[in-house]
């Protein structure tokens, strides 16, 4: 039987999400993410090796230019090896904006106690439209 946590937050972008937890402490940059496969490629950042693909991102914060952030996610988004959603502790604008024009569901404002639950290859569900990310534990 599982049992489910539901957090309030506020839309980035709307729409819904369910998928694997992909967590991570470390701002995140796309640009070193390897569109092919999705992999972080980035030296010693805490998702090194990971795939982003079909997972719910959640991340610290972004890192990197405006051009780096969005080139990235777009390569990667293209290619089919993205995120299904994201969840965004600390937004910043870049992030933010690469997210929107991605249309990519992502929320932000997540109720603190999200933040120690959540565990990587959690099963989230994220509902940006109701103000609702829902763990689900197994």
């Amino acid at each position: 039987m599982s049992s489910k946590m539901t957090f309030k937050c506020t839309s980035i972008y709307p729409g819904t999400a369910s998928a694997p937890a992909l967590v991570s402490d470390e701002a995140v940059c796309f640009y070193l993410v390897k569109p092919d496969t999705g992999v972080v490629i980035e030296k010693g950042h805490m998702l090194e090796g990971k795939s982003m693909e079909g997972k719910v991102l959640v991340a610290h914060s972004g890192k990197g230019s405006s051009v780096v952030q969005m080139d990235g996610l777009f390569k990667i988004d293209r290619k089919g090896k993205g995120p299904r959603g994201v969840v965004l502790r600390n937004p910043d604008p870049v992030f933010v904006t690469a997210l929107l024009v991605m249309e990519i569901p992502s929320v932000f404002d997540v109720e603190e106690s999200f933040f120690d639950s959540v565990k990587d290859g959690q099963q989230i569900v994220l509902d940006s439209e109701s103000g609702v990310v829902t763990l689900i534990e197994n």
